[in-house]
């Protein structure tokens, strides 16, 4: 499965659906992420298609994870899933 690394330790990932057989994808991140928002916050989302706005959306969440509040078009997503059906 692809996965962003910290320190060696699995930051986020994304599991394909036919590996799990299930009916979406999922892109989800390990609690080294820092995307502590009060109380409560998600750790993973469902995907059943991507569409490029959802692709900056977890290029923010990705940054937010790592601390990285600089803004890098086309990171770290870049090279990695293209927009269309999961």
């Amino acid at each position: 499965m692809p996965a962003y690394a910290r320190d060696g330790k699995v930051l986020c990932f994304f599991q394909p659906a036919e590996k799990f057989e299930a009916r979406y994808a999922t892109f989800g991140f390990n609690d080294l992420a820092q995307l502590d928002d009060g109380a409560i916050w998600p750790t993973a989302y469902a995907v059943t298609d991507l569409s490029d706005a959802d692709v900056q959306k977890f290029e923010e969440l990705v940054r937010k994870a790592v601390g990285d509040t600089r803004t890098r078009p086309g990171w770290p997503m870049s090279g990695g899933p293209s927009p269309g059906r999961y």
